[in-house]
């Protein structure tokens, strides 16, 4: 009797221990998923950015070096992006990633303000067609990464909290990094002085 008993706490012990490791196992899943999330959205930011250059070349000749500015942001974007797609969560990677993303941000916002000083560009009507597109794919990475920081941050809550933590331990589950593009300074609202 006293066998059966513990054959039976053995048995139910097991099966926690298998719950606990299966949950953890589809939580660093969705977050991989909500990754490859990011990663279609900017992969789609990456391809407008050369339309938008060539369109603005036409007629902005002598900003040569804004628009090698955007182009040399874009390719270390992209670098960034396959290297964190390589490894979603690993905090080097997602560090790299949102350096590369504030560099590309600030490059392009470097871009349309030059834009806005040319009406003739300004009112290209393919112009006008990439900045929505940009503007639109610019929303959806914002949202991806929400949801990608939200899985990340359920992962690592069920991974850190008792008695998962000595099941993740057991089985080396690491912890995810969020996805942080802006700086603070870039969150913080602009000082405006009329002095």
């Amino acid at each position: 009797m006293i066998g059966w008993i513990l054959l039976g706490l053995i048995v139910l012990f097991v099966v926690f221990i298998v719950g606990i490791y299966n949950r953890l196992v589809t939580l660093r899943n969705n977050y991989k998923n909500a990754f490859a999330q990011i990663d279609v959205q900017l992969t789609r930011r990456y391809d407008l950015i050369p339309n938008l250059v060539e369109t603005a070349k036409g007629y902005i000749k002598h900003e040569r070096e804004t628009l090698e500015a955007v182009i040399r942001a874009r390719s270390a974007a992209v670098s960034g992006l396959q290297a964190a797609a390589a490894k979603p969560g690993d905090a080097a990677a997602m560090q790299e990633l949102a350096g590369a993303e504030s560099m590309l941000s600030g490059a392009l916002g470097r871009l349309l303000a030059v834009v806005e000083a040319y009406p003739d560009l300004k009112a290209n009507q393919n112009m006008m067609q990439l900045s929505e597109e940009l503007t639109s794919t610019e929303n959806k990475v914002a949202y991806a990464r929400q949801a990608y920081n939200d899985s990340v941050m359920t992962y690592n809550t069920a991974r850190e909290v008792f008695p998962n933590n000595f099941v993740a331990g057991m089985f080396s589950f690491q912890g995810a990094e969020l996805l942080e593009i802006e700086t603070k300074e870039m969150r913080a609202a602009p000082k405006v002085s009329f002095t």
